[in-house]
Formats: structure tokens, C-alpha cells, sequence
């Protein structure tokens, strides 16, 4: 209740705002709004998730973990991991594992074409807007630049450095 009334309505006040008032904006209001946005989305979500957590276990009812700290998260691989781990779940084994046991012979780059079309799927689920298409292909093409990179190159960014990427690049997607 804390996250969703206390935290996610007031980040909301100042992202509406800045979204308003977009005329006017200058690059500190711009990056206050869009971390505005970002973290409002997370604590509405997560404090949607933890009132329906309590709620059921008011019956007995123990619900999945829905969410493990995904602003920590290095990489768009564990962002998936840890953010809405429940719709993660279910695209893997409901669309992106029967797609791939579908195919003839399963290749990187069918891997990656299914990657990306299971993350506009996901974007379809969070509503009939271009803008969320556009949400799922970015998070797809973040996922492909990912699987890419471990495959064909070794390499070890820092921990600090690869988190920064990792969030703005989120940050800049939930916008």
C-alpha cells in the first residue's frame, strides 16, 4: 500500500508534469521526468503485486514472485528475470518454447527473430497501442543485442557501468 499510495502517486505528480508542461523543459526536468516515470511504474506495479501477495495469503494462497529487484539488473537478459517474472514465465513456455520446437532446426538467428516476435506479443498483451509494439520491439531488440554480444564476444564490462547502461536503456524504453 506504501509502494502504490505513497511512493507511485507522487513520483506520478511530478512525470505529469514534466509530460504536461513539454514545451517548457529543459534537460534536468526531462531526466527528473522520465526517472519519474520509470520508478512510478515499478512501485504502482510492485505495490499492486504485493497487496494481491497479502491478500491471498489472507487465504492461504501463496502467489509466485512477480518481481527480484530488477533495477539492479546488468544486462536485458536478467532485467527479464527479475521484472514481471510471472509474464517472463509465461512467454517463455507458452510462446517462445513451443515456437522454437516448431521450427525444423533451430538456429541463433531463428532464436533471435522468435525473441524479438515474443517480445511484441508483449507488447500487445500491455495494450492495443503502437506505443506498446514499439515498447516490446525495443525490449527485443535490447534481448537480440544481448544474446549477440555474449555469443560473439567475450567480454566484461563493469558491474557499475553495464547496470547504467542496462537502466537507461529500460528507462528510456518505458518512455
Amino acid at each position: 500500500f506504501f509502494k502504490k499510495v505513497i511512493i507511485a502517486d507522487n513520483l506520478a505528480l511530478i512525470a505529469d508534469d514534466g509530460f504536461i508542461d513539454n514545451n517548457n523543459i529543459d534537460f534536468f526536468i526531462a531526466w527528473l521526468t522520465s526517472l519519474s516515470f520509470t520508478f512510478q511504474m515499478y512501485f504502482d506495479f510492485s505495490g499492486y503485486v504485493d497487496m494481491a501477495t497479502g491478500s491471498a495469503l489472507l487465504f492461504n494462497i501463496k502467489l509466485p514472485k512477480n518481481f527480484d529487484s530488477p533495477f539492479k539488473s546488468t544486462n536485458m537478459i536478467n532485467f527479464w528475470q527479475r521484472w514481471h517474472i510471472t509474464l517472463s514465465y509465461f512467454l517463455m513456455n507458452y510462446i517462445y518454447f513451443p515456437w522454437l520446437r516448431y521450427l525444423k532446426k533451430i538456429t541463433f538467428t531463428q532464436s533471435m527473430i522468435v525473441t524479438f516476435f515474443v517480445f511484441i506479443i508483449a507488447g500487445i498483451w500491455h495494450g492495443p497501442s503502437w506505443l506498446y509494439v514499439i515498447f516490446g520491439g525495443l525490449h527485443g531488440v535490447g534481448l537480440i543485442i544481448n544474446h549477440t554480444f555474449n555469443k560473439y564476444f567475450d567480454y566484461n564490462l563493469n558491474k557499475f557501468f553495464a547496470w547504467f547502461l542496462t537502466f537507461n536503456y529500460v528507462n528510456i524504453t518505458l518512455i
